[in-house]
């Protein structure tokens, strides 16, 4: 279990750069994709940090 919840942040700025390079690509650069894609990728790495802080 603590292998996933060290990795959640990780996994999280993964997502947030899918999402923003699916939005590059399509060239479907909407505030709304860009903005989830910013709280992925920040939130994930506040998360990493803090995890890892924490959970070792």
């Amino acid at each position: 279990m603590k292998e996933i919840l060290k990795n959640l942040g990780i996994l999280s700025i993964i997502a947030g750069v899918v999402i923003l390079s699916i939005a590059v690509f399509k060239e479907t650069h909407t505030n709304t994709t860009l903005a989830i894609s910013l709280v992925l990728i920040v939130v994930g790495l506040i998360g990493h940090i803090m995890l890892n802080k924490y959970l070792d």
